[in-house]
């Protein structure tokens, strides 16, 4: 059980980077950037506190 968790937490945040490299990759503003970044971090920070039920 412990072990399915580490790799389900490993993989979440592994998402969380492929997803921050591809928005750094996207054309778009550097503001507009940085608020897509801040929502992708905080999204993966909620669905990892859900994923060690937490919160």
């Amino acid at each position: 059980m412990g072990a399915s968790i580490l790799i389900g937490i490993l993989i979440t945040f592994l998402v969380i980077i492929l997803v921050l490299y591809l928005v750094q990759r996207l054309p778009i503003d550097g503001r507009t950037r940085q608020i897509v970044q801040m929502i992708v971090i905080i999204i993966g920070i909620v669905s990892l506190l859900k994923y060690l039920a937490i919160w």
